[in-house]
């Protein structure tokens, strides 16, 4: 953190109209994560939780929810009349916190904290009324022109739409990105005034203000103008995104983890791959996802919000969702582990194989065309193909328990709820309503009934 205090504000009010859809465009999602949540994420590098504010808006409910650090507050733009405004209305709970004041958007994703830094650093080294972050373009069509003075010094910006043409052929753009001087930044705020078209508080307008008060802005050029690029369309989010993916696959291969056709990967910013495991083409491993040392991850396989220890290997077209697996798990290829799930050690579960809600236990094995919902399943249980727990009556789930070391024959139905003691035997075909003891044999099937040269005879019959 920087010596003298830092207050964050982050604008996230707005809808983006731009982005043709429904949902507040901060809620977008790049690179496994929310717009904002990438924002507060660089934010809570240069400021402590309780000095960063998100201004909300538009959907300010579901950006709330968004934002899940402890600490960080809010403030409500109800009605959206500029970013002047945007901070204006934060003022009883942002003018009592003295120091330096940094203002940004919350759909600009790649922004790094060690810009913010340079900027913070900037501002206080020229002891000025604020920096402002510019940069040179060779097209700065849509961005505010800078206006320097004889020492170079920001007096002004100029928005695009009131530029004189000698303004316009100026290539240094504001990015919109400040560091100002909270103190004077707060004395001087009342002076902005609603003199536009759209009748909106502009905060560009600080910067004539301040140099009108003896206070000018300083302006620190940025190499890289894509760094500080917001989100407006569709293109521009899955361009970002693609930078996201990029970067997280090579964080990943320099730390040890081999992935095959990274272009084809898909791996969200949370997530966590130890050493040695191999990662094979069009896998996508998102949301908070943790994975041990010599994994593999199959082809087209999908695991989301797991946790996979050391050892685990994931089929082709296999998919996990929020499930436990344990050192040595097999699974798939094409099974499916629709939520909460929990394999022990050594458990396999084969191809064409779903599980709901189901704990395997260490050994525990079913390895085709099985359903196992609402199930805790012991120790080296063999679980036969075609084998389904029947754990919905129309109107509630319920539980099949099977003890250790049983062995379920192929084509059982099991009602639940049901418990098979352990060491039991059923025999395949069976359907099984009735609890079965331990080390007992179930066969719950008609006898077989053999009627000879009946088909001969039918077939007589049709001629």
């Amino acid at each position: 953190m920087m010596q003298t205090p830092v207050t964050v504000v982050i604008l996230a009010a707005g809808l983006g109209t731009r982005m043709k859809s429904r949902q507040a465009k901060v809620l977008h999602r790049a690179g496994g994560k929310a717009l904002v949540e990438h924002v507060v994420d660089t934010a809570l590098r240069i400021a402590p939780p309780e000095r960063i504010f998100v201004v909300v808006g538009y959907q300010a409910g579901e950006v709330r929810k968004a934002v899940a650090t402890p600490g960080i507050g809010f403030i409500e733009q109800a009605e959206q009349k500029g970013t002047g405004h945007a901070v204006m209305i934060g003022r009883e709970a942002l003018e009592r916190l003295r120091g330096h004041l940094v203002v940004f958007y919350g759909d600009g994703p790649l922004l790094r904290a060690e810009t913010l830094r340079c900027l913070i650093e900037a501002q206080a080294a020229a002891d000025s009324g604020g920096v402002l972050l510019a940069a040179d373009m060779c097209d700065p069509t849509g961005y505010g022109r800078v206006i320097r003075d004889a020492r170079a010094r920001a007096i002004e910006v100029v928005e695009e739409k009131a530029a004189t043409p000698q303004q316009l052929a100026i290539r240094e753009a504001n990015m919109g990105i400040y560091c100002f001087q909270s103190d004077l930044f707060w004395k001087h705020v009342d002076e902005l005034r609603p003199d536009n078209p759209p009748k909106e508080y502009y905060l560009t307008d600080m910067v004539k203000i301040l140099a009108a008060a003896g206070h000018p802005m300083e302006a620190l050029k940025i190499a890289d103008p894509e760094e500080v690029m917001g989100i407006n369309d569709r293109v521009e989010l899955a361009r970002v995104d693609r930078i996201f993916r990029e970067r997280k696959v090579r964080e990943l291969m320099l730390a040890g983890v081999t992935i095959e056709k990274p272009e084809t990967v898909t791996i969200d910013a949370d997530v966590r791959i130890g050493m040695d495991t191999v990662v094979e083409p069009f896998a996508q491993i998102l949301g908070r996802t943790t994975m041990g040392e010599n994994c593999r991850i199959g082809a087209c396989a999908i695991v989301r919000d797991s946790e996979l220890a050391d050892q685990v290997e994931i089929g082709p077209f296999t998919i996990v969702v929020t499930s436990r697996l344990e050192r040595g798990v097999q699974c798939g290829p094409f099974a499916r582990l629709r939520m909460q799930n929990h394999l022990e050690e050594g458990a396999h579960i084969g191809n064409f194989v779903e599980l709901k809600k189901t704990r395997m236990g260490a050994g525990a094995k079913a390895s085709h065309l099985a359903y196992l919902g609402d199930s805790q399943i012991g120790a080296k249980v063999n679980i036969g193909a075609g084998t389904i727990t029947c754990n919905y009556d129309g109107f509630a789930k319920h539980a099949t328990k099977i003890g250790d070391g049983a062995f379920v024959g192929s084509n059982s139905t099991l009602v639940a709820p049901i418990e098979i003691g352990e060491g039991a035997y059923l025999g395949a075909g069976s359907v099984i309503t009735e609890p079965v003891p331990a080390d007992a044999l179930a066969i719950g099937r008609a006898r077989q009934v053999v009627k000879e040269e009946w088909a001969k005879k039918r077939r007589s019959l049709g001629k």
